[in-house]
């Protein structure tokens, strides 16, 4: 394990990771590696890894890219800068060991999925703490990450036991048809920053538990979880080649990216990311008909009824709208309150906000609020915010850069706002909530389907009429019903409309990486 550090805080100078090495060292042996020592501030030394994970050996790349601490700007290291020849030769690896890996007993693969998990527990500290190192979310978000991670990991190795087929009886006598799921192949994954290490095992789970292998490429700004569990995975037993990781740079994205998705070698694709990208990548694994899982962008409507318990919804909107400063896919970032208690909602909207939210370096005691991910982020919630006050809305708290400066964005609340405005058809993904009126139910729905997105949707109400009514015609994959935080590993993920295809963790995200055969037996 690890060796533990002492939490300090990452204002302080860090030392920077050496330079990718040359050596070629086998993950599974005691040779020669590259040390980082304590690592930056600290950092677990054995877990924090930045060259290419392919075949179970660490393989350096002929360039390098820095990774940011997005609280400071300060570098925390170099990863491996991976291109389309190093994502080729990872696919061709991943297939070799599909070969056999497929033929692996589901018992097995349970038991070595599972022991990944227990070491992931066992690292959870660790693993939590370079989660906000690399994207700036509180310490105590990223232990909560590392755990909803982990549980993804301990669900597909039960559900890899429960992978069933079918008999059926024909209308002929002398026949029977059978119905067998077999594993798709070689899966390319892709993932993004705003959770570095839950958005790897919730695909990666489900392939492996299947019969798969991967290849993951992690997002530019957060490699290090990634790499991470490759670790982990190695140290439980998961064979070479099963699991395998392609950091890149965001200058070479695009490319890997399109060699994944047309590699021939490649039957699935997974991505997590904005619906752009996501249409980019639909359009190359169109030319050679793959199979893909897309969670693309949201907009999350919140909805708040007259006959809603004010204070439960104002808790809602707290849990939903604010986790990882608004940088989620599922975060509310529409709020629709009804107008009898419109004004009662966000009086104490802001007063919760003032209460609870506290700013800062995500690794400080008390912090809530970590920084934005880049200076792109904080641009985008500023165009937001001006585009708002222009047009007619009222900042109610926040509204402008933290004086931390860097990342740091305040939390705001708008209120006065209206359907036209960038915050209500646009995605912010920032710590910003505008608050529209509305006055009848039809309105509400109205307002929250106008948009050819629908990935979650959240709404408050007391009435079980109008529950099962809204519920129902809310245009989204998922809903919260009195409830801001509905993620959890045994229900299904994913949106309709351009937030994505297919569905990620529950009993149904393992059949996004297996084929239905049928076999027709005759002569009977």
């Amino acid at each position: 394990m690890a060796t533990r550090f002492l939490l300090r805080s990452f204002c302080d100078t860090r030392l920077a990771l050496p330079p990718a090495g040359r050596r070629l060292c086998p993950a599974s042996s005691g040779a020669q590696r590259r040390s980082y020592a304590r690592g930056p501030a600290g950092l677990p030394a054995d877990l924090l890894r930045g060259d290419s994970f392919v075949g179970g050996r660490w393989l350096p790349a002929p360039a390098t890219f820095p990774v940011h601490d997005p609280a400071n700007g300060t570098t925390l290291g170099t990863v491996a800068d991976c291109g389309v020849t190093e994502a080729r030769a990872a696919v061709h690896t991943a297939y070799d060991a599909f070969c056999s890996w497929k033929g692996v007993s589901v018992k097995e693969r349970s038991s070595l999925l599972r022991k990944w998990y227990d070491l992931m527990m066992q690292n959870k500290d660790d693993l939590a703490k370079i989660i906000t190192a690399e994207s700036g979310k509180p310490l105590k978000e990223a232990q909560g990450e590392v755990l909803y991670s982990a549980l993804f990991l301990e669900w597909f190795s039960e559900e890899a036991r429960r992978i069933y087929g079918d008999v059926i009886y024909t209308s002929a006598k002398d026949k029977r048809g059978l119905v067998l799921k077999q594993p798709i192949g070689v899966a390319a994954i892709i993932t993004p920053w705003n959770f570095p290490s839950a958005m790897i095992t919730r695909k990666v789970g489900a392939a492996l538990a299947a019969g798969c292998t991967v290849v993951v490429k992690p997002a530019e700004d957060t490699p290090y979880s990634a790499l991470a569990l490759a670790q982990l995975a190695n140290q439980a037993g998961i064979p070479a080649g099963v699991y395998n990781v392609i950091p890149c740079s965001r200058s070479k994205a695009k490319e890997v990216g399109e060699a994944l998705c047309t590699h021939p070698l490649v039957s699935k694709i997974s991505f997590t990311g904005s619906t752009a990208t996501g249409k980019i990548l639909l359009h190359h694994a169109a030319n050679s008909v793959k199979r893909v899982s897309m969670e693309l962008g949201g907009l999350a409507p919140f909805i708040v009824f007259d006959s809603a318990n004010v204070d439960q919804a104002v808790e809602g909107a707290m849990a939903s709208k604010f986790r990882n400063a608004g940088q989620t896919c599922v975060c509310a970032n529409r709020f629709l309150v009804q107008r009898g208690i419109y004004d009662s909602f966000v009086k104490k909207f802001a007063e919760a906000m003032q209460k609870s939210l506290r700013v800062g370096n995500g690794f400080e005691e008390g912090i809530t609020q970590g920084p934005l991910i880049n200076e792109k982020a904080v641009e985008k919630v500023e165009k937001h915010v001006s585009d708002a006050v222009a047009k007619g809305a009222t900042v109610v708290t926040g509204g402008k850069r933290h004086q931390r400066g860097g990342n740091f964005f305040e939390p705001t609340l708008l209120s006065n706002a209206t359907k036209d405005m960038l915050c209500i058809t646009e995605e912010t993904f920032g710590p910003l909530a505008p608050v529209v009126k509305f006055d009848k139910e039809e309105e509400a729905i109205a307002i929250a389907n106008a948009t050819d997105v629908g990935l979650a949707g959240y709404f408050y109400s007391q009435d079980p009429a109008q529950i099962w009514r809204v519920a129902e015609q809310l245009e989204v994959g998922m809903v919260g019903v009195n409830e801001g935080l509905i993620s959890s590993v045994e229900c299904p993920f994913g949106g309709v409309k351009q937030s994505g295809l297919g569905r990620e963790g529950s009993k149904y995200g393992i059949d996004e990486y297996l084929e239905v055969k049928y076999v027709c037996y005759g002569g009977l």
